[in-house]
């Protein structure tokens, strides 16, 4: 399995940082979790390209999740595609009638099959997942490939959710801001080391980061291994792992 890092920012990108994007790539099939502004380009800066794209799934309905959404399904109708797959939690039907209902011209050039899920195991793409709701200001599902990746999603840290990333060789997990930032919905690296102090991950990635966190990450790594003794990085646009 490949995990790339299309879109490791927030709702303020950077230069550097685009919005929440994945692609998780094996044996030919090709999934793409969530899909904000600029994921788009990373697409093609990647080499995988839009064209081979063909299912997303939606952590959540946040603009910086979905931007990139409509723009996706016009790249691939020029591109002479003719259906995408999208999958998400309840009320993305919903989602994708508005875009459509706005951007009027974009109705029946692609053959949409959208589906919502909700906490619990389905097959998308032709990978199986596992999802588990986390703690968000909306309805927010983390994912969850077998024993080697798992995406928060956006979301607080707790221990339901560390249990359910457990044992994973690679989580990817939400990580906005440091600790002297007053927030909710998100986790700070001290809540997120104390929450997986008692599970075992053989590495985490940091993702979703503000721009607050700039100049800061030696900081906020210390504060999450002070209480978390595992391998701590940070998630960077363009970035590939590859799990056995």
């Amino acid at each position: 399995m490949r995990v790339t890092f299309l879109g490791t920012g927030s709702a303020m990108p950077t230069g550097e940082r685009f919005q929440t994007g994945i692609l998780v790539q094996e044996d030919g099939r090709t999934l793409l979790i969530d899909c904000g502004s600029g994921v788009l380009h990373r697409l093609q800066q990647s080499g995988v390209g839009y064209e081979a794209v063909s299912t997303v799934l939606l952590t959540h309905h946040h603009l910086d999740h979905v931007a990139d959404l409509l723009p996706l399904m016009k790249a691939r109708w020029l591109a002479g595609e003719d259906h995408l797959e999208i999958v998400g939690p309840r009320g993305t039907k919903g989602l994708v009638d508005g875009l459509l209902e706005v951007h009027e011209y974009m109705q029946g050039k692609l053959e949409l099959q959208v589906r919502e899920v909700v906490a619990g195991e389905f097959s998308v793409g032709g990978f199986d997942v596992a999802a588990y709701e986390t703690r968000h200001s909306l309805r927010c599902l983390a994912y969850r490939f077998d024993d080697r990746f798992t995406f928060s999603g956006d979301s607080e840290a707790f221990a339901g959710l560390a249990n359910f990333a457990d044992g994973s060789a690679i989580l990817l997990h939400d990580c906005s801001f440091p600790d002297d930032v007053d927030v909710s919905n998100h986790p700070t690296p001290s809540q997120l080391g104390v929450e997986l102090a008692d599970v075992e991950i053989g590495r985490v990635y940091l993702t979703h980061l503000y721009p607050h966190t700039d100049g800061r990450h030696a900081e906020m790594r210390d504060s999450i291994t002070a209480h978390y003794d595992g391998d701590v990085r940070f998630a960077e646009d363009l970035q590939t792992v590859s799990i056995e």
